[in-house]
């Protein structure tokens, strides 16, 4: 579908090798998270073997030699759409203890991403107060940054400054070296993940119409970004996944098939969508204010973009926590 992408959130080590291979003809993309990795190293039979021949080594080390190992197969399998400039991007997320520490944050992320070694890599960074400074700084030296768990309006704005001031800067460090060059240096490329089934899972009790204020408020976060007009930073949907039976598996990527905007969705949502849908008309803020008016109010909403984002946090730090205790 033009000017809209797919990407997958779930990788392993074995399914990068199998499933993944079929479904490149849907996707164009992946992402990982802590809770992704815990649940690929500690569960799947594949990654045994890699463990036992690290034994002695810290946690740490061993978590990050196994993810990396993840990533660069990944990058890998997505190299041939990165190169015919159809995204091809695999994300991986610093230590999200880190969310609160600008220089440890950024130190790790430059780490990463050289261990790596894959220009079609994003390093994943949580929006906090102490992490736009890293959204900035990795853009202006050309890394590719994923900033996740954005759930209000002003968390959208702040990643969106930070990282085109990054870009501004890279642009104007490399004009000359692409004046000269006959390879063209690409600039980096951000996304805005905008988490959207957690509003409703939270708030769809005090709601008066269910599952509709994580659409209409990642509705409005995208509005905030595509009007800036600057296409290497995009909207990326994120929780995308849907519990229970009470809605289809698509749902959240059907309603928010806009166009050049990313969504980045789980197996079976990826699984349920067959396409050749129309790309959606977004409302306009002001009938977005609206509606969300009419279903929650304003308090509500902010109190709620508070308490996942500290709740985001958390489940991430946790879930790094469990992989580092079992590899201990």
């Amino acid at each position: 579908m033009k000017n809209f992408s797919l990407w997958c959130d779930f990788i392993e080590n074995s399914f990068l090798d199998n499933e993944f291979l079929t479904l490149l003809s849907k996707v164009n993309g992946a992402t990982s998270n802590p809770s992704i990795f815990k649940n690929a190293i500690l569960n799947s039979p594949v990654y045994k073997e890699k463990i036992a021949k690290l034994k002695g080594k810290k946690a740490k080390e061993i978590y990050e030699e196994l993810a990396i190992l993840d990533i660069q197969k990944a990058a890998d399998k997505l190299a041939f759409k990165f190169f015919n400039n159809d995204d091809g991007f695999i994300s991986i997320e610093i230590d999200p203890r880190f969310y609160d520490n600008t220089a440890l944050s950024l130190g790790e992320a430059k780490r990463l991403f050289s261990a790596i070694g894959k220009e079609n890599v994003m390093i994943k960074v949580p929006a906090t107060q102490a992490s736009y400074e890293v959204m900035y700084e990795l853009m202006k030296i050309g890394i590719n940054v994923n900033a996740t768990l954005i759930f209000s309006l002003e968390q959208c704005q702040k990643c969106f400054e930070a990282l085109n001031e990054g870009l501004i800067q890279f642009r104007k460090n490399h004009i000359l070296l692409n004046a000269n060059n006959a390879k063209k240096i690409k600039s980096p490329k951000g996304v805005i993940s905008i988490f959207v089934s957690r509003f409703d899972r939270l708030l769809n009790s005090k709601a008066l119409e269910k599952n509709r204020i994580g659409i209409l408020n990642a509705n409005l976060a995208y509005n905030n970004i595509i009007r800036n007009n600057e296409p290497n930073i995009r909207a990326l949907f994120a929780s995308t996944g849907v519990k229970g039976d009470d809605l289809p598996k698509d749902y959240y990527i059907k309603e928010l098939l806009f166009e050049n905007s990313i969504n980045t969705a789980p197996l079976d949502a990826i699984n349920a969508f067959k396409g050749g849908f129309k790309l959606k008309t977004p409302l306009r803020n002001s009938q977005l204010y609206t509606e969300l008016n009419k279903i929650i109010s304003q308090d509500e909403r902010e109190k709620a973009c508070k308490i996942l984002l500290d709740d985001g946090l958390e489940q991430f730090c946790i879930a790094f926590e469990e992989i580092l205790s079992a590899l201990s």
